[in-house]
């Protein structure tokens, strides 16, 4: 059976499944739940200062796919609403009580050296095993000068990172706004500042909807909104993006990642991990599902090890990253043409229309006897979209082939029809 052990920035867990800093690691109570369900770690809920911050009512809204499960999840939820003192008290006893699991603290205090000096020193106290600092939070905090407002400033994020490697032990985890122009400054930024490591991505500025009735959007505080943190399923392709930039970018080569955003199953982590992510932070998923969803993600991703003779993580850790590259590096002489399995195709005829009314009129519909269509692809139109393939239901009866081609590998930085290709 696989080993999902993990070492990551130097801080063992027996899986590299952890729960992100958020409302389900605010309190002893849930952590130690959720170690009973299995999970290998924590980021505890971010602290802060006291006096503690100070919630609204509501906090949450969401949106939905088309079979009513959440696709996105939107908080406009603070920092811990606890006193620091009890956090603290709380973080110690679940560390002695759970030795074998990863507890990471998450922290945010306004951008001073002492304030940063001082609360480090009070985590190193509780035995915990990392700090990760909260440079994402997208809502609330950023008004006060914390959060994505040193996040989005990476001279900021590097001279806070500095002063917690200088005053601190412990292994210090960046975690990161999407929020920003391109991810790799900020990365950078926490790997000149001596980071350990960076997680990433924190949630994403958003709306999810609008009450069209009072004309407010979601959720609702006393008739007025804000802008939330996004994060579930639906930023999962934007979070993989900005894992692969820091993992291929040659400033941040070696930098442990730790992968946040929309992991709802054993199948999300291992697409992080296999963009080089060392351990997997999930949310969402555990507040809709509960933390017992833990062990559906363990033994589906042991399966799936065992079923590619993978022994460990690392031995798939990260091999996704040599087939990321720059668009312009794609082949340009590369083709392939859709196929249409005639066994299989009902007759919907939704690859057609795609087809015909927004690319390339590359299938045409061939009437039958009996007063159904037949579709069948028109080669020399077809580009090799794809377009059709995601528009069948019908899963496997639009495949795209390969045609084969006497041309060599050919990149845009070589074509002849780009006017600023390279001279060599």
């Amino acid at each position: 059976m696989a080993d999902l052990s993990t070492e990551f920035a130097g801080i063992k867990s027996p899986n590299p499944f952890w729960l992100a800093s958020a409302p389900p690691t605010d309190k002893q109570y849930n952590v130690e739940r959720a170690f009973e369900a299995g999970w290998g770690g924590v980021v505890w809920k971010t602290l802060g200062e006291d006096p503690a911050a100070v919630n609204v009512s509501s906090r949450y809204s969401a949106t939905y796919d088309g079979f009513g499960s959440v696709a996105g999840f939107n908080n406009i939820e603070l920092i811990t609403d606890r006193t620091l003192e009890v956090n603290l008290r709380e973080i110690e006893a679940v560390k002695k009580s759970w030795p074998d699991r990863a507890l990471v603290v998450s922290l945010m205090v306004p951008c001073e050296e002492e304030s940063w000096k001082k609360i480090v020193k009070q985590v190193e106290q509780t035995g915990a095993d990392g700090l990760e600092l909260n440079f994402g939070c997208p809502h609330g905090m950023p008004e006060r000068g914390m959060g994505a407002a040193v996040g989005q400033v990476p001279e900021y994020v590097e001279m806070v990172t500095r002063w917690c490697k200088q005053h601190s032990t412990l292994p210090v985890i960046v975690k990161l706004t999407p929020n920003i122009t391109d991810i790799r400054f900020s990365a950078r930024a926490a790997h000149q500042g001596n980071a350990d490591a960076v997680s990433l991505i924190n949630t994403i500025n958003s709306i999810t909807s609008i009450d069209l009735d009072n004309m407010v959007a979601r959720p609702i505080v006393d008739g007025k909104s804000t802008h939330g943190g996004y994060c579930g399923p639906a930023v999962k392709p934007i979070a993989l993006n900005m894992v692969s930039e820091i993992a291929r970018d040659p400033e941040t080569k070696g930098l442990p990642i730790s992968g946040i955003g929309g992991i709802n199953n054993w199948r999300d982590a291992a697409e992080f991990i296999s963009l080089g992510a060392g351990c997997v932070q999930v949310c969402t998923a555990a507040m809709i599902y509960g933390f017992r969803i833990v062990s559906e993600m363990k033994d589906g991703l042991s399966r799936w090890m065992d079923s590619k003779g993978y022994e460990k993580l690392t031995d798939f850790q990260g091999l996704a990253i040599a087939n990321t590259t720059d668009w312009k590096y794609l082949n340009m002489n590369y083709k392939v043409v859709a196929s249409i399995d005639d066994e299989k195709c009902i007759g919907c005829g939704r690859c057609y229309i795609g087809c015909e009314d927004t690319s390339h009129q590359a299938i045409k519909a061939v009437a039958q006897a009996d007063g159904s269509n037949k579709f069948e692809i028109i080669d020399a139109e077809c580009v090799g979209c794809n377009l059709c393939q995601i528009t069948c239901p019908v899963e496997n009866c639009i495949t795209m082939v390969k045609q084969d081609s006497d041309k060599p590998y050919m990149n845009w930085t070589q074509d002849p029809r780009n006017p600023y290709r390279d001279a060599s």
